[in-house]
């Protein structure tokens, strides 16, 4: 496993580097800062030297190089827009942001795996087919368009939540727990929403074959109770499928929660990362697209290792 894990590791260097120069590319498309700073009261010179001054007067691989060269000596780089240190903000945002996927995760699976065991165990029956046809369209409904209904009923109509999150104090800043979970609840609602409508098939399909199995046939002719059989003997043999799905869906929710914390005003990297792509901060775009390919990377990765602790017949 230690070879495994190292050889994933190394592997991981190289993508990572293609990443970032796929990322930096694509990102010069989008313009140059300059053209954000440029005005009637703006001189050519005071642009001319402000380009010098952020490297911008470069041809695009010697900017990428700079960059590069920075990363390898742990520095992110600083902000075109208030300057502070690119480690700093994305470090002041990333907590907000994993607890919304961390919650969006949990209450996700919570109604996934019980629903697609019900809806395996029930197949072809009226109550599966329900399941079922929730699943598709909870999974297919867009996120954007499922926040703004939640805004609409329960902020416009009932006023029982709060729309977004620009006044939210944390309890470290004299807020309560209360108004942080009032504030979470219909981004995690929207989020879960995905999440269980597209596990919910995946859990089905993987009971639907372990039940089918011989050893199934034989714990109940030995007389094991219905929910022991099910739960204990073909759960177990049926999450290894459902790990893989798991760990895809770290890499979902990072990037469905730029468009959720934008709608809810949430202060995590969503909000940061559409500040920084509209304000062309180049610093901050390839900080946070970093991050993600580091995020997407360790996802697949611990959904190896996970493989091998559900089933201990793998070996790697």
């Amino acid at each position: 496993m230690r070879r495994y894990v190292l050889k994933k590791l190394l592997l991981a260097l190289p993508v990572l580097l293609g990443i970032t120069v796929i990322d930096y590319l694509i990102m010069s498309l989008a313009g140059n800062p300059l053209d954000m700073m440029s005005g009637p009261r703006i001189t050519r010179e005071a642009i001319a030297f402000k380009a010098t001054r952020l490297g911008l007067d470069m041809p695009l691989w010697k900017q990428y190089l700079n960059w590069l060269n920075e990363l390898l000596h742990g520095n992110l780089g600083y902000s075109f827009k208030n300057y502070q240190p690119v480690a700093q903000i994305i470090g002041s945002h990333i907590g907000p942001t994993l607890l919304l996927m961390g919650a969006s995760l949990a209450v996700g699976l919570l109604v996934a795996i019980p629903a697609g065991i019900y809806s395996a165990v029930h197949r072809y029956q009226k109550r599966d087919f329900a399941v079922v046809t929730a699943s598709f369209l909870s999974s297919s409904i867009p996120g954007f368009f499922l926040a703004l209904i939640l805004v609409y009923v329960f902020t416009a109509k009932l006023g029982w939540l709060p729309s977004n999150a620009n006044s939210l104090r944390w309890p470290s800043q004299g807020g309560s727990v209360w108004g942080v979970v009032k504030n979470m609840i219909m981004p995690v609602a929207v989020l879960a929403v995905s999440v269980a409508g597209s596990n919910i098939r995946y859990i089905r399909s993987a009971m639907l074959e372990i039940l089918e199995a011989d050893y199934l046939r034989t714990a109940r002719a030995k007389g094991l109770g219905r929910f022991r059989v099910i739960n204990k003997h073909a759960l177990r043999n049926a999450l290894l499928p459902i790990v893989s799905v798991i760990g895809l869906q770290i890499p979902t929710l990072f990037g469905g929660a730029v468009i959720v914390e934008q709608l809810f005003s949430w202060p995590g990297l969503g909000l940061i990362t559409m500040n920084a792509v509209l304000q062309r901060d180049y610093p901050v775009i390839m900080g946070v697209c970093l991050l993600s390919a580091v995020v997407v990377l360790a996802a697949n990765l611990l959904t190896d290792i996970l493989y091998a602790l559900v089933d201990p017949t793998i070996r790697y």
